[in-house]
C-alpha cells in the first residue's frame, strides 16, 4: 500500500487520540489541542486520495518586493467541483503574514475565516463560482530554508516544488489544482533590473522612485508547484532555435555578469535536447522564450518551472579550466531533464506525489536516452545501472525502502525502460503518443501512463503494476539445463521479492529478461523457438531468426525451454540490464571470464567482470576477517590484463571495466557490513593490480596525454577516462617514479579533468607532497567556489585514518558555508561517502554527523534530512557501530524543534 508520512516534531499522539481529546476536553483547551493535531504524525494513503472540493481556473499574482518584505497579492477565480457545493474552502500557509481576505470583493470578518499553522479554511464560501482575494506579507532574506521565495546572492529566487507555494501565499498546494498565471514583479531597478517569471513577457515600464515592473502571462494551465519567479541582477547568453513547424524561439541563460562567459556548453545542451525531443518523440516546444537561470543557494540540482527553469550553477556553468568531463555530462543530462519536463511533468502532470515518480521516472529515461544517444550507450547504461545500486538498492533493503510509487526516480526509470524492452521503439512510441492525445493538461496517475502503453499496442502486461506498488529488488535465480540429444537449453527461474516496512509478504514481479546464447566460438547462436507455459513460441523477425530475445518472466518459478541449439551455450541473462533486479545464476567462473571476453552484449561483458570482482572481494572479506593473508586470484589479474591492453574495446569502457565495485556496494552484500574488512580488501586488490600491472599502467598515462585544446566528445572523453583510471591506480603505489609521475600530470595538465584526476591520485598518500599540491591548487581556485567544492569534497571523502579531525576543521574554512547546499553535500555528504571513516570503530563519524545534522536542521531541513539518511542503515553494522549510531539518532530525535523533514527520517530510522 502506497502511503506517505507527514511527521510532527516529536510528539508520538495519533490522529484518533488527539481527535478524542478535541472532543472531550474543556473548551478553553480544545485550541491548544487542535494546534498540537497539526504538529502531530499524519500518515497520509494513496487509497484515501480525494479530488478537490474546488478548483481553480485563473490566479493573478502581483508581487511587491522589498528589502526587508514582500507583499504578494493574489486573486483567484474560484470554481466548486459540485454546483451548489458548500464545503469548507482550506488552503496551505506556511510562515506568512495574512494582511486581508475578500471574497467577491468583500473583506471577510474574523469569525468567518480560522488561521493557524498550516491552514486558512474559510468555512463557508458561495455556493457557486466566486473571487478570492489574499494579501501575504513574507520575509525572503530570512529563509534560510530556501524554499518558497527566498533570496540568493542578492537576488530573489523561488523553489515550489513539492510544497513551497504556501510559503508565498494561502493556496491548494497539490498539483492537481492546474490553472492558468499571470504574474506582476515590481522591484527597485537599480537592485533587480531583470524581473522574470513563467511563460511570456506581455508587459513592463518604469515606476516612481527608481522602480520597474514586468507583467507575464503563461497561457498554459499549471500546477503552483510550477510557478517560478526571478528578480536581480542577471546578465544572459542569448540564442535562438527553429522548431520543426518553423517558429522561432528566443533562448535566454541568466547569470550573474562575471560566470556569463561559462555558459555556452548549456546552450549547447539545450538546443541539442530540443532538437532530440523533436526527432525521437516528435515534442515541440510550445511558447516563443525560454528563460534558464543559475543561481549559487539551491537545494536541488535544478526545477522545471514553466518556461523559466532555475539551476543549480554546478549544473550550468563549465569551462575546460573549471570543470570535468563529468560536469560537461551533468550538464547536458539536466539541460535536457529539466527540458523534458515540458510535456513530461508540466503539460501532463501527476495527480498527487504519490504519482511523483511518473513524471520524474518517465523524464530521467528520457534524459537517459538523450545522453546515450549524444555519447556510448553502453558506458551511460553501465553508470546508470552503478548508480541504481549504488543509492536504490540499499535503501530497498532498509528502513526507508518504499515502492518506485511515491518518489523513486531511479527505479522509475527502470520501469519505464521495461515499457521499451516489451514494446520496443516503435511501440514505445505509440504509447507515448497516445498517453499525450489522452492527458495534454491533465493531472494524472501510474495507471494513466500504464494504460496508454497498454492500449496503444494491444499489449497483455498481466502483474506489470506491482512495480509501483511493492517496495524491494526483486531476487531472481537462474538454473540452466542442456540436453545434448533433444538439442534444447532450458532456464528455470524463481523469483522472491524480499519482505520490507509495511508489506511482510509480496506478489511475483512482471520481469522483462532479455537474453542471448553464446557459443563456443563466441558468436551468439541464432534462436529459433522456445518453449514455456505449454505454449512453443516461435521467435523470429521478418523470418530470420534473432540472437537477443525478451522472456516475460511472471511467476514465482516457471521453466523456458530453448530448441535448436547444437551446443551447451554460455547464457548471456538480462542483457542491457532489462530489469532493476537482482541476479544470481548458476554461471561458473569460467563462463563469466568467457562473457567477459565474448560478449555481444557489451553491458553484460562489464557485468561479467562486476561479478568476477565481487565474488572475489567477498572471498577475500572473509580471509581478511579470519586473518588469512590476501591473495590476488591470477586469473582476475589476468582478465583485467587483457582488457587493458585491448585496443578494440572503446576506451570509456574499459575505464569502466577497470573499476572495482564500490565499498558500499560490497558492504551491502554482507550478512553484518563491515567496513575496515571491505576497505582493507579493495585497497589489497588496488595495490596488487597496480603494482603487477605498473608498466601498462604508466604506459596508458602516457599514450592518451593530449595537447590538443578542450573538446568535449566521445573520443576525448573517453582518452582522458582511461588515463585517469590508471592514473588512480598507480597513485595507490609508494614509489618516487610514480610520484614524479603524477606531479607532472598535475603541473602540465590543460584542462581541470586531467588537472583534478592528478589530484585525486596524489590525494591517496598522506604526507608532504599531498599537502603542497591541496594547498597550491586552493590558491589557484580559490575564487571559483564551484572548483573549491570539489577541493573540499575530495579532503572530505579521503580514507586517511582519522580523518574526521580534519573535515572539523574544514568547517572553519573560509571556503565552507553551511548555508549553502551545495558546500554542505560537497563537505558533509562527502564525509559519509568514506565507509572507512564515517563508520569509524570508535563512533567519531556519527558523533560529527550527529552534531551537523542539529545545526543544519535549524537553517535548512531539506538538507539536513538527506544528510541524517546515512544513519538510515545503522542495523547493518556490528553491535558496537549499532550502539553509536542509534545514540547519535537519539539525540537528534530529542533537539527542541526538529523539522519534519529530519524527524521522518531519523524516527523511521530508528524504529525499523
Amino acid at each position: 500500500m502506497s502511503r506517505l508520512i507527514l511527521p510532527c516534531k516529536g510528539s508520538s499522539f495519533s490522529k484518533t487520540c488527539l481527535m478524542g481529546l478535541v472532543s472531550s476536553a474543556p473548551n478553553r483547551c480544545s485550541k491548544q489541542v487542535e494546534e498540537l493535531y497539526m504538529d502531530a504524525p499524519i500518515e497520509i494513503f494513496l487509497k484515501d486520495y480525494k479530488q478537490p472540493d474546488y478548483y481553480f481556473d485563473t490566479v493573478d499574482l502581483s508581487f511587491t518586493l522589498g528589502e526587508e518584505k514582500t507583499i504578494v497579492y493574489s486573486k483567484i477565480a474560484v470554481s466548486p467541483r459540485l454546483e451548489g457545493s458548500s464545503s469548507p474552502l482550506i488552503l496551505d500557509g506556511a510562515d506568512l503574514k495574512l494582511i486581508s481576505l475578500k471574497v467577491n470583493g468583500n473583506e471577510l470578518k474574523e469569525n468567518d475565516f480560522r488561521v493557524d499553522s498550516r491552514h486558512l479554511t474559510i468555512s463557508s464560501p458561495p455556493t457557486g463560482k466566486f473571487t478570492l482575494e489574499v494579501v501575504t506579507e513574507i520575509y525572503p532574506e530570512k529563509n534560510t530554508s530556501l524554499d518558497g521565495l527566498y533570496k540568493s546572492s542578492g537576488n530573489f529566487c523561488t523553489q515550489c516544488e513539492a510544497e513551497g507555494f504556501r510559503k508565498i501565499t494561502y493556496y491548494q498546494d497539490r498539483p492537481d489544482i492546474m490553472a492558468k498565471y499571470t504574474c506582476r514583479i515590481e522591484g527597485d531597478k537599480s537592485l533587480y533590473p531583470v524581473l522574470l517569471s513563467n511563460g511570456n513577457l506581455v508587459e513592463e515600464g518604469d515606476l516612481e522612485g527608481n522602480k520597474h515592473y514586468a507583467i507575464w502571462e503563461d497561457p498554459f494551465v499549471k500546477p503552483c508547484y510550477l510557478f517560478a519567479l526571478v528578480a536581480g541582477k542577471l546578465e544572459s547568453r542569448d540564442d535562438t532555435f527553429t522548431t520543426r513547424s518553423g517558429r522561432k524561439v528566443l533562448l535566454r541563460i541568466w547569470t550573474p555578469p562575471q560566470d556569463l562567459p561559462k555558459t555556452a556548453h548549456a546552450m549547447y545542451s539545450l538546443k541539442a535536447a530540443m532538437k532530440w525531443d523533436e526527432d525521437v518523440f516528435g515534442l515541440e516546444y510550445d511558447l516563443d522564450l525560454f528563460n534558464i537561470v543559475a543561481v549559487p543557494d539551491f537545494n536541488m540540482g535544478a526545477m522545471e518551472n514553466k518556461s523559466l527553469n532555475i539551476f543549480n550553477s554546478k549544473l550550468v556553468l563549465a569551462s575546460p579550466e573549471t570543470a570535468t568531463d563529468a560536469d560537461y555530462a551533468a550538464i547536458l543530462g539536466v539541460i535536457g531533464h529539466e527540458y523534458f519536463h515540458n510535456w513530461t511533468g508540466n503539460r501532463v502532470t501527476c495527480r498527487d506525489w504519490f504519482q511523483l515518480s511518473l513524471k520524474e521516472g518517465l523524464t530521467v529515461f528520457r534524459d537517459q536516452e538523450f545522453s546515450s544517444d549524444l555519447g556510448s550507450r553502453t558506458v551511460k547504461r553501465i553508470a546508470d545501472v552503478s548508480k541504481l545500486r549504488t543509492y536504490q538498492f540499499p535503501q530497498d533493503a532498509g528502513p526507508m525502502a518504499h515502492p518506485v510509487r511515491p518518489h523513486s526516480y531511479i527505479k522509475g526509470a527502470e520501469v519505464v525502460r521495461m515499457y521499451k524492452t516489451l514494446l520496443t521503439s516503435s511501440g514505445f512510441r505509440k504509447g507515448m503518443d497516445l498517453y499525450f492525445k489522452r492527458h495534454d493538461g491533465q493531472a494524472v496517475t501510474c495507471e494513466d501512463f500504464f494504460a496508454a502503453m497498454r492500449d496503444a499496442n494491444g499489449a497483455d502486461f498481466s502483474n506489470f503494476l506491482l512495480w509501483y506498488s511493492q517496495a524491494g529488488t526483486p531476487r531472481v535465480k537462474v538454473v540452466s539445463a542442456y540436453n545434448a540429444e533433444a538439442k534444447t537449453f532450458s532456464l528455470k527461474f524463481s523469483q522472491e521479492v524480499p519482505s520490507t516496512p509495511g508489506q511482510p509478504v509480496k506478489e511475483p514481479m512482471f520481469i522483462p529478461v532479455a537474453l542471448g546464447l553464446v557459443g563456443s566460438t563466441g558468436k551468439d547462436i541464432p534462436l529459433s523457438s522456445v518453449y514455456h507455459d505449454g505454449k512453443l513460441e516461435t521467435l523470429s523477425s521478418n523470418g530470420q531468426a534473432v540472437h537477443t530475445t525478451v522472456l516475460r518472466v511472471t511467476k514465482k518459478e516457471e521453466e523456458f525451454v530453448f530448441n535448436d541449439v547444437p551446443e551447451r551455450p554460455v547464457p548471456s541473462i538480462l542483457r542491457g540490464y532489462s530489469a532493476p533486479i537482482r541476479l544470481d545464476s548458476d554461471l561458473t567462473d569460467a563462463d563469466l571470464y568467457f562473457l567477459l571476453a565474448n560478449d555481444s552484449d557489451e553491458f553484460n561483458r562489464w557485468e561479467a567482470g562486476q561479478v568476477l570482482a565481487r565474488k572475489l572481494m567477498l572471498s577475500l572479506v572473509s580471509d581478511s576477517q579470519q586473518n588469512k593473508p590476501l591473495v590476488l586470484n591470477p586469473q582476475f589479474l589476468h582478465g583485467i590484463k587483457s582488457i587493458l591492453g585491448d585496443p578494440i574495446l572503446d576506451k570509456e569502457f574499459i575505464a569502466k571495466a577497470l573499476t572495482l565495485p564500490g565499498e558500499g556496494e560490497i558492504m551491502d552484500m554482507l550478512e553484518v557490513a563491515d567496513p575496515d574488512a571491505v576497505h582493507a580488501v579493495r585497497t589489497f586488490i588496488r595495490k596488487q593490480l597496480a603494482s603487477e600491472l605498473k608498466q601498462e599502467l604508466i604506459n596508458t598515462v602516457k599514450n592518451n596525454r593530449s595537447s590538443e585544446q578542450y573538446v568535449f566528445d566521445h573520443p576525448n572523453m573517453a582518452r582522458r577516462a582511461l588515463k585517469n583510471v590508471a592514473l588512480a591506480y598507480l597513485g595507490s603505489l609508494e614509489d618516487e617514479e610514480i610520484t614524479e609521475l603524477m606531479l607532472h600530470e598535475y603541473k602540465t595538465a590543460t584542462n581541470l579533468t586531467e588537472q583534478f584526476s592528478a589530484l585525486v591520485a596524489i590525494d591517496q598518500k598522506p604526507g608532504q607532497t599531498r599537502d603542497e599540491v591541496l594547498a597550491d591548487f586552493y590558491t589557484k581556485w580559490q575564487h571559483d567556489y564551484l572548483v573549491i567544492n570539489k577541493w573540499l569534497a575530495l579532503q572530505a571523502m579521503s580514507d586517511v585514518p582519522g580523518n574526521v579531525e580534519n573535515v572539523r576543521k574544514l568547517l572553519n574554512h573560509p571556503a565552507f558555508d553551511i548555508r549553502n547546499p551545495n558546500k554542505v553535500y560537497s563537505l558533509i555528504g562527502g564525509f559519509c561517502g568514506s565507509p572507512v571513516n564515517f563508520h569509524a570503530k570508535d563512533g567519531s563519524g556519527y558523533r560529527f554527523l550527529g552534531e551537523v545534522v542539529v545545526q543544519l536542521d535549524k537553517l535548512n531541513p531539506q538538507v539536513a534530512s538527506r544528510m541524517v539518511s546515512a544513519f538510515s542503515r545503522w542495523k547493518r553494522y556490528d553491535e558496537t557501530r549499532q550502539t553509536l549510531a542509534k545514540a547519535e539518532l537519539e539525540m537528534i530525535l530529542s533537539a527542541n524543534g526538529l523539522s519534519e523533514n529530519v524527524f521522518e527520517i531519523a524516527s523511521k530510522s530508528l524504529a525499523a
